[in-house]
């Protein structure tokens, strides 16, 4: 790990110091800098949980990844920053089915601070926050012009959000995905980062995908299909366009909209997810 080199990577100069301020700040930078993507499952690779690797695919290479290899690095560099930072386990709750995957789902963060606690993720796609979110309060936290609030229940914690336009504090709320305050280690998510690399109820394994934030709006590539999100402002509302994309544009795509090149074709892939039938 060469700090240095991951700050310029995220396109970060400013002080390289454990404070609130520039927990904030590599945060946005990173999201804005390291996309969301699966490309090494649908390009002939594997993801495995080793901190190095991460570093040359996401620092050296230029690329991205899921949340392990994301948030597994983003951690790694925090800590050599002199934060004190703590491995979660999430579930992301399924949409269709109303159900949760199970445990290791999902890798985010905590960062303790001050005697403050603030949850980080950095790989999450379109519904993620920009900025740590306060985990020592359950009122709304708006960031731009979404509206994310924890809410607590039993021990277990529901990050919960309001979709994608302008919202008040008593408007509806959805759950993104739930989590508990237990230390976990990269280890613990083995068995849940090669499932989501090989089952058909997992949208990684079943759609070749990449994500990146941009200002004001965010770059989506799933399967054949390049969307482009302008978010919504007090003026207009949120603006979406899509284009279909043939096999001999996908390099000049992800290299022009993501910054991403592979060392291997990328096989497109957009097939329907086998719904969840175990609860948890």
């Amino acid at each position: 790990m060469d700090v240095k080199t991951y700050l310029t990577r995220i396109g970060y100069s400013g002080p390289a110091e454990p404070t609130l301020d520039v927990l904030r700040s590599v945060h946005l930078h990173h999201q804005l800098s390291v996309p969301f993507e699966n490309l090494t499952v649908h390009s002939g690779g594997r993801v495995q949980l080793d901190l190095r690797l991460f570093y040359e695919k996401i620092v050296i290479q230029r690329r991205g990844g899921f949340c392990y290899e994301t948030n597994g690095l983003f951690s790694w560099m925090l800590r050599k920053l002199g934060f004190q930072v703590t491995l979660l386990s999430g579930q992301v709750k399924c949409l269709k089915t109303g159900f949760y995957w199970p445990p290791f789902d999902h890798l985010i963060l905590l960062v303790t601070l001050d005697g403050k606690r603030w949850l980080c993720d950095g790989g999450f796609g379109s519904q993620g926050y920009s900025s740590p979110l306060s985990l020592d309060t359950s009122d709304p936290q708006k960031q731009g012009h979404k509206m994310y609030r924890i809410r607590e229940e039993e021990g277990m914690h529901f990050v919960e959000w309001q979709q994608e336009e302008i919202r008040e504090p008593d408007g509806d709320w959805e759950t993104i995905y739930k989590f508990t305050l237990k230390p976990r280690c990269l280890e613990d998510f083995a068995e849940m980062c090669e499932y989501h690399q090989s089952s058909p109820c997992s949208i990684l394994f079943c759609k070749s995908l990449c994500t990146v934030l941009k200002p004001g709006g965010r770059l989506t590539f799933i399967g054949h299909r390049l969307t482009s999100t302008t978010f919504p402002t007090e003026t207009h509302g949120i603006k979406t366009s899509t284009r279909e994309v043939k096999d001999e544009e996908i390099p000049q795509v992800l290299a022009e909209g993501f910054g991403i090149v592979l060392k291997s074709p990328l096989i497109p892939k957009d097939e329907r997810m086998t719904p969840l039938t175990e609860m948890y």
